[in-house]
């Protein structure tokens, strides 16, 4: 979502189908931890990753995190 750029809370909400206190309060985590940036517009507040090699990881981890579940139905 926010890996294609700036994105205020409302068009977050709306392409992932959550609730909006939901949503705010794990992008008040992601920001504590450094993960996003955010920029002040008007009345909006805008999150874009902080760095897109956060994406990297992310996808690395749930590669690793499909090939583990996977391994793990095999027994």
């Amino acid at each position: 979502c926010i890996s294609r750029g700036k994105k205020a809370v409302g068009s977050i909400v709306e392409e992932l189908g959550l609730s909006q206190p939901l949503v705010s309060h794990h992008l008040k985590e992601l920001k504590r931890s450094l993960l996003v940036n955010i920029e002040r517009s008007g009345p909006f507040i805008y999150y874009e990753l902080s760095d897109p090699a956060i994406l990297l990881a992310i996808r690395s981890l749930n590669t690793i995190a499909k090939d583990l579940l996977s391994a793990r139905t095999t027994f």
